[in-house]
C-alpha cells in the first residue's frame, strides 16, 4: 500500500542519500547472489529508511523491511509507525494492529517475502533478532522454498564507510561534545559528587546542541578509577582525584563517542605518566591510520607504546556511527582495511596500579591522506582542575 504523509520534523538526510544506499545495497547483492534482505533492528530500518523514532525502545512491538534486489524497501510495520514511516522515501508500508493476539505482522512479512529464494539477513558478530523466535520458525515454515542466509558482512561493509552527510553529522556532534568538555573548570570541582558531575556534565551536551545523551560513563578516584562502567555514586571528588567522563551524545542519530580525564588540584606522578603514555599511544595510531592499514596494526602500534598486557581489555578502539560501536574492533585478531570514509575511535587503556586505570579516546575519520579528527584533540599533559570547592 502506498502512503504519503507529512512529517512532524524535517529528515536527517535528503531522499539522494537513502537511494545511494539502496544502490550500492543492490550492487552488492547481485554479487552476493541474493534476491532480497530483511532486517529487523533499528540502525539497519534506520539505514534504509531514514525512519528514527525512540519507539524502539518498547520490545512489545516488531518491525520489519525488506529490501529487495530490485526496486525500493518495502516497510511492515505495525499501525501506530505508519504516520513517521510514510514522511520517509518510502512508499511501500504494510501495517497491522499490534499488538495481535496471534499474528504480529508474521503473514504480511511472509507474503513480502514470498517472491524471493535467497533472503538474506544478519546472522554474524553484533547482528540481533529482533522479534519472537517462535514467530521467525512460522515465518520459515511458511516459506519452504525460501532459503535464509547470513549477510552480515555485505551490510557490515556498507555501514562501515560513512557518506560525507553522514561524516558532518558526527562531525557536528563530535564538536558539541567538545565544547562540552571545554566548559569542565566550570562544571567540575572538589566536593561534589561523581553523580552531580554526570548530571552537570549531560545538561552541558544539551546546551551544546546535543538532541540527546543515552550513553554517559566514567569514573573517578585517587590517581586513576577502578573501572568506566559503573553507575556514578555520591562519593565527593578529593584533591588528586581523576575524573574521566565517556559521552555518547547524539545528533540525528548519530553517536559521538569519545572521553576526556581530569584531575582535581593536584596529579601525582603515575596518573600524569599514564596519561602521557596514552596520549603517545594515541599519536602513533594517528601517524599510521591510512587506507590499506588493518585494525591489527593500529592496535599493535598502540600496544608498542602502553607496553603491558591489557588483554583483559579486549580492544582499542573500534568503528562508530548510529551506533555507539560498530565494526570494526581495533583488535590484534581484526584484519579489517581502512578505507577512506571509515569513522572510528582509537581507544587506549592501561592499568596505573592496583584498582586504578586509565583510558583515552578519539574520534576521526578515514581520508586519503592524514585521518580528519573529529573529536577536539586532548591536551599532551593531563588538565589539572583548581582546588577551588
Amino acid at each position: 500500500m502506498s502512503r504519503k504523509g507529512q512529517r512532524m520534523t524535517e529528515p536527517d538526510f535528503p531522499n539522494a542519500e537513502f537511494e545511494q544506499r539502496l544502490i550500492r545495497a543492490q550492487r552488492a547483492m547481485k554479487v552476493a547472489g541474493l534476491d532480497a534482505m530483511f532486517f529487523t533492528t533499528e540502525t539497519e530500518v534506520r539505514y534504509f529508511t531514514g525512519f528514527r523514532t525512540l519507539f524502539w525502545q518498547s520490545p512489545t512491538r516488531p518491525w520489519f523491511l525488506v529490501v529487495p534486489g530490485d526496486g525500493k524497501p518495502v516497510a511492515i510495520v505495525p499501525e501506530i509507525g505508519a504516520a513517521l514511516m510514510a514522511g520517509t522515501w518510502v512508499d511501500d508500508i504494510r501495517t497491522w494492529a499490534s499488538p495481535h493476539a496471534t499474528d504480529d505482522g508474521v503473514s504480511l512479512l511472509g507474503d513480502a517475502l514470498k517472491p524471493f529464494a535467497t533472503v538474506g539477513m544478519p546472522m554474524g558478530r553484533e547482528s540481533s533478532l529482533r522479534m519472537a523466535l517462535t514467530d521467525f520458525d512460522r515465518l520459515r515454515n511458511s516459506l519452504p522454498g525460501t532459503c535464509f542466509t547470513d549477510c552480515t558482512p555485505l551490510v557490515r561493509d556498507l555501514r562501515m564507510v560513512k557518506s560525507e552527510a553522514e561524516v558532518a553529522v558526527l562531525r557536528r556532534i563530535c564538536g558539541m561534545a567538545s565544547d562540552a568538555f571545554g566548559q569542565a573548570a566550570d562544571l567540575f570541582h572538589i566536593g561534589q559528587p561523581l553523580s552531580e558531575a554526570f548530571r552537570a556534565f549531560r545538561i552541558a551536551l544539551l546546551q551544546a546542541g546535543a538532541d540527546d545523551v543515552p550513553y554517559l560513563v566514567g569514573g573517578a578516584g585517587p590517581g586513576g578509577y577502578p573501572d568506566v562502567i559503573s553507575p556514578p555514586g555520591a562519593r565527593p571528588m578529593q584533591p588528586g582525584d581523576v575524573l574521566m567522563l565517556d559521552t555518547g551524545a547524539t545528533l540525528r542519530g548519530y553517536h559521538c563517542d569519545f572521553d576526556r580525564n581530569f584531575a582535581f588540584g593536584q596529579a601525582d606522578e603515575t596518573a600524569r605518566a599514564g596519561y602521557r603514555t596514552l596520549h603517545r599511544a594515541t599519536e602513533a595510531a594517528l601517524a599510521v591510520a591510512r587506507p590499506g592499514v588493518t585494525c591489527a596494526e593500529l592496535h599493535r602500534a598502540m600496544q608498542a607504546v602502553i607496553g603491558q598486557d591489557t588483554g583483559d581489555v579486549g580492544r582499542y578502539g573500534h568503528g562508530l556511527g548510529m551506533q555507539l560501536t560498530e565494526s570494526p574492533s581495533v583488535i590484534g585478531f581484526d584484519e579489517t582495511v581502512m578505507r577512506p570514509g571509515m569513522v572510528m575511535t582509537l581507544e587506549p587503556s592501561m592499568v596505573l596500579g592496583k584498582g586504578r586505570i586509565m583510558v583515552h579516546e578519539e574520534n576521526l575519520v578515514i581520508r586519503d591522506g592524514e585521518p580528519e579528527l573529529l573529536s577536539r584533540r586532548a591536551p599532551a599533559e593531563l588538565p589539572v582542575l583548581e582546588a577551588t570547592t
